[in-house]
């Protein structure tokens, strides 16, 4: 394999969560009174940091309400999340391929680690990561490159031997910034046009392109 670490983004990416996140969203939108919004306008958030996310679906700016708000939706996405995250059909399959060639598996996502591994732990294939570095890890996210760069000191890997898969284009600007090769997967919302307007080797339809 050319790559010795493969990097991955999780919502998305490797996963589907998108039921339980607009499911948590509405919920919590209508507890706390604010006007509900279609789901469309939550999937374009999946992926970014969770009070960017807040403050585009319920127009909150005020530090103080977005944490409220931020309470409230864990208390549904404690109860609702991992059983409505379903991993890609390619998902389990290419991180078992990466394991047996010897290679190391790692994921960097604005999601919170613990629930990135909640979803692991469920379907019994922890042993097909090496770590998770998620939002409550890094002081600056996607596109900030910090999360990218944790990952390759945390192996001591060159930046030569890393390639980061995404679906968003916080994570091609990510991957950029942290000088590593980029796969794009077109699994998210974000069109095909958008990544070729940025540094990439690939632009798949799912991850079973990965290692094609």
């Amino acid at each position: 394999m050319k790559y010795r670490y493969y990097l991955f983004d999780f919502d998305y990416t490797l996963a589907n969560s998108e039921k339980g996140i607009t499911g948590c969203f509405h919920t919590t939108l209508r507890k706390l009174g604010y006007d509900d919004v279609p789901d469309e306008a939550i999937r374009r958030t999946i992926g970014l940091p969770m009070d960017e996310a807040i403050r585009r679906i319920a127009g909150i700016e005020e530090a103080a309400e977005c944490e409220r708000f931020l309470v409230s939706y864990r208390k549904e996405a404690d109860k609702e999340m991992t059983p409505n995250t379903h991993f890609y059909p390619e998902t389990l399959p290419l991180l078992e391929k990466l394991r047996a060639a010897g290679v190391k598996t790692a994921i960097i996502s604005t999601k919170t680690r613990h629930r990135i591994m909640e979803k692991f732990i469920a379907e019994n294939v922890t042993h097909l990561l090496d770590f998770v570095i998620g939002c409550e890890d890094v002081e600056t996210f996607k596109p900030s490159p910090e999360g990218i760069l944790a990952a390759c000191r945390r192996f001591g890997a060159a930046k030569s031997e890393v390639i980061y898969t995404g679906d968003n284009l916080v994570d091609a600007e990510a991957a950029q910034a942290a000088g590593v090769d980029f796969a794009a997967v077109l699994t998210g919302t974000t069109e095909r046009a958008a990544f070729e307007a940025l540094p990439h080797v690939k632009i798949m339809g799912n991850l079973g392109e990965l290692l094609a």
